[in-house]
């Protein structure tokens, strides 16, 4: 691989080559980057979702034990 970009310009190996692998898996990268952006939105979701089920609970079972000490 070295020998090949060894006689290129320095624009063909920093700026055409990048570009031309952009254009052809571009979409590639952006639906993997769009598929981690979902999945940690989700498990952003549902660690709220159990944050908040867990933090219900305590509160409820909390008072509901005051209730019975009267």
């Amino acid at each position: 691989m070295q020998e090949i970009f060894t006689g290129l310009p320095w624009w063909v190996k920093w700026i055409a080559v990048p570009v031309i692998a952009l254009v052809v898996f571009g979409g590639l990268i952006a639906s993997v980057v769009g598929f981690v952006i979902g999945l940690l939105f989700k498990v952003l979701v549902f660690v709220a979702l159990v944050g908040g089920l867990i933090y219900v609970v305590r509160k409820f079972t909390s008072s509901s034990s005051s209730r019975s000490d009267w």
